[in-house]
């Protein structure tokens, strides 16, 4: 899940993804960026079939999709989550309300618009984004909100397969509650008996909470055990009390 984003594109080590098909390149095929292939569509059997793999789009080159599986991976098991102090006060003190899946599009736009340091523009395109809505319309994508009032303030989406989480990203309009939202939902998914958040790739923020370093194998085989779990399809609820930990 990164908070800033910019691909970088180099042709003679990407492989072009036939239109027709749906299949990728193994992951060990990429490069040391990451990149791992360029073209093909956002089709939902497409999006479904590059998460299922170990594979993700990350922002696009002349208008041609770009498919990444760095090594390694930034990883989370909800398990092993760290709350600190501070935030977990702010959770207790309930400045925010956290809901599942009550305003997908609104917190696909937050993320969008939201100012990221370095970052020119946004990778969150609108094709991408027709992609995750209707990935959200099937109960595979999902958001955790945070809000004050009838505000919505902060959150968090990504895609659920078997007891995998694929974060994608987070803003916050207020302090900490994209992290509130985060916690939340990462507790949640304990609960459910998830295994592993896909963080993707690595943020200073999310290795607070207990983020790690997976090499690729490690991540594969995790990510294919996961997959023999049944996909827990949405709409989401929460069924948990405190998230504090």
């Amino acid at each position: 899940m990164e908070t800033s984003r910019a691909a970088r594109y180099h042709p003679r080590v990407a492989y072009l993804i036939d239109p027709r098909q749906n299949a990728f390149p193994p992951p060990e095929a990429a490069d040391p960026s990451g990149l791992l292939a360029i073209g093909g569509d956002m089709s939902a059997e497409r999006m479904l079939s590059a998460y299922a793999s170990g594979i993700f789009p990350w922002d696009e080159y002349r208008g041609q999709p770009l498919w990444y599986s760095p090594d390694p991976r930034f990883v989370l098991e909800p398990k092993a989550i760290h709350v600190r102090r501070s935030l977990a006060k702010i959770i207790r003190r309930g400045d925010y309300t956290v809901r599942l899946d009550t305003a997908f599009d609104e917190v696909l736009a937050g993320c969008a618009h939201a100012h990221r340091p370095g970052q020119l523009g946004t990778w969150i395109r609108p094709r991408y984004a027709r992609a995750m809505r209707e990935l959200h319309a099937l109960g595979v994508a999902h958001s955790a909100e945070a809000w004050r009032g009838d505000e919505l303030v902060g959150g968090v989406y990504g895609l659920s397969l078997g007891s995998i989480f694929f974060g994608e990203s987070m803003f916050a309009r207020a302090s900490d509650a994209s992290k509130v939202a985060f916690v939340t939902l990462v507790r949640q998914l304990d609960a459910w008996g998830f295994t592993l958040v896909d963080c993707q790739a690595e943020t200073e923020h999310l290795g607070t909470f207990g983020a790690e370093h997976w090499p690729r194998p490690r991540f594969l085989a995790t990510l294919a055990e996961g997959l023999g779990t049944p996909t827990r399809l949405g709409p989401w609820e929460l069924t948990i009390g405190d998230v504090t930990g």
